[in-house]
């Protein structure tokens, strides 16, 4: 309950940002244009706030907060009064108009450059991409790619951290191949391998990017000892403590925290004899490993402890930063790349080489905004940029209820010099509402599919 409300106002602070960005984008061009605003709302439905400024505009904010708008003084939808149609936003030149309609995505991606330069100011705590695994017959096992490689540029671009490397991952989805520089640190030397992609399968809904490739990241160890034991959890009641080292279950010695996680997610709800070491002393207790049905739909037994972790060595981390100006350039180039990467995905998305099960709504939305948000104030900023630029993307879709579709009537407006007749417009906008209705319906559908 507790984590569903932090997801949920989680969503509502970067939806909230998101959206009086973009509104506030046409909103600012449009008052540069000569337009009378006659409202600035955030969300729909009933209003909650709202106050008159003395430009006469009423800022607002709405019940729902699931978007916004910004409506202008408009002919074409009100009586306006002669004095004031010079400010009517049907009587500006198209090129302001064309302006006007942009400036809302494009704030959108200013937001994003904005969120990622005060990430890379304020640094991202990571760690270098180093295989801990590669499991056998996998893509990359395959390909040659062997335990403890770094992985340095995929197709001769560099990457710092897992992050960059699953950005790459997903810009090669539906591609026949690709190839990866790794350093060897047992050699000292750098290869490059060739990747097979063809036979490569990826489910996001249950499992990274990184994963499906047959890739494990390189974990420190992982000891038998308990860190922590949850308040009210099944090791808590079984009367584990912080400092306990679990030896064996049900009378099978248990030599690694893996096997212990596979005893205890295969036994739910069944009561279980337990060895421990205290204090240098073995005791025996009894646990009942709580069930509980996982994402992917199985029953698994939770014993609510964490395990202590060993530090990892110390030229394996990277602290991501940059100065003033080196964060602007690489925010830019950041912004450029997830514009891109998205491009490329629903161009991906309309041939068929990736499946419409990756489209996401506002509930995977919602539990991302949460996560990022746990990990800290530069997660949430990377978060915030990334809904942003598909944010920006998303309007700029040649659909007529999106500001992509206006931009199409305007253009052609600029080009013969007559507008779009009213008659087209209106099947435009039936049109595009029905194909924005069901993309939604699907993403909904995806979420609940994956909860």
């Amino acid at each position: 309950m507790i984590s569903s409300l932090w997801n949920l106002g989680a969503f509502i602070v970067a939806l909230g940002i998101l959206v009086a960005i973009h509104e506030f984008g046409h909103f600012w061009v449009a008052r540069r244009c000569g337009v009378k605003v006659l409202r600035f709302s955030i969300g729909f439905g009933k209003t909650i706030w709202m106050r008159t400024g003395k430009d006469g505009t009423e800022y607002a904010v709405a019940m729902i907060p699931l978007g916004g708008f910004v409506k202008m003084l408009d002919e074409r939808v009100d009586d306006v009064p002669e004095e004031l149609k010079s400010q009517s936003f049907n009587r500006k030149p198209v090129l302001a108009r064309i302006a006007i309609v942009a400036a809302g995505p494009l704030a959108n991606f200013a937001l994003a450059i904005v969120a990622f330069w005060f990430m890379f100011m304020i640094g991202v705590p990571s760690v270098k991409p180093v295989i801990g695994e590669v499991v056998p017959h996998s893509v990359m096992a395959d390909a040659g790619v062997t335990n403890k490689a770094i992985i340095t540029a995929i197709d001769g671009q560099k990457v710092q951290d897992w992050n960059d490397v699953s950005l790459k991952l997903i810009e090669h989805m539906g591609e026949p191949s690709m190839v990866m520089q790794l350093y060897l640190e047992e050699t000292n030397y750098t290869v490059s391998r060739q990747v097979d992609l063809s036979e490569w399968q990826f489910d996001p809904e249950r499992e990274s990017p990184i994963t499906s490739m047959g890739l494990t990241p390189y974990r420190p160890a992982v000891s038998q000892e308990l860190a922590e034991v949850i308040k009210g959890g099944a090791g808590e009641k079984a009367g584990l403590l912080a400092g306990d080292k679990i030896i064996a279950i049900a009378q099978q010695p248990i030599d690694s925290w893996a096997m212990l996680v596979e005893k205890v997610q295969n036994s739910p709800d069944q009561t279980l004899a337990v060895s421990i070491l205290r204090n240098g002393q073995q005791l025996e207790l009894t646990m009942t490993p709580k069930g509980k049905t996982g994402t992917d739909g199985s029953f698994k037994g939770y014993l609510g402890v964490a395990p202590v972790v060993a530090s990892y060595p110390e030229d394996y981390l990277v602290d991501i930063q940059y100065g003033i100006l080196d964060s602007v350039q690489q925010s830019v180039e950041r912004t450029w790349q997830l514009t891109a990467l998205t491009f490329k995905m629903i161009g991906r998305l309309i041939t068929g080489d990736i499946s419409l099960n990756n489209l996401s709504g506002p509930i995977s939305i919602a539990k991302s905004a949460g996560a990022s948000a746990d990990y800290g104030l530069v997660y949430f900023l990377g978060f915030l940029a990334l809904i942003s630029v598909n944010l920006g993307l998303m309007n700029l879709m040649p659909l007529p209820v999106l500001d992509g579709g206006h931009l199409v009537y305007y253009t052609f407006e600029l080009i013969t010099g007559r507008p779009v007749s009213e008659k087209i417009q209106e099947f435009g906008f039936k049109i595009g509402s029905v194909i924005i209705m069901l993309l939604t319906g699907l993403a909904l559908f995806n979420d609940f599919a994956r909860l």
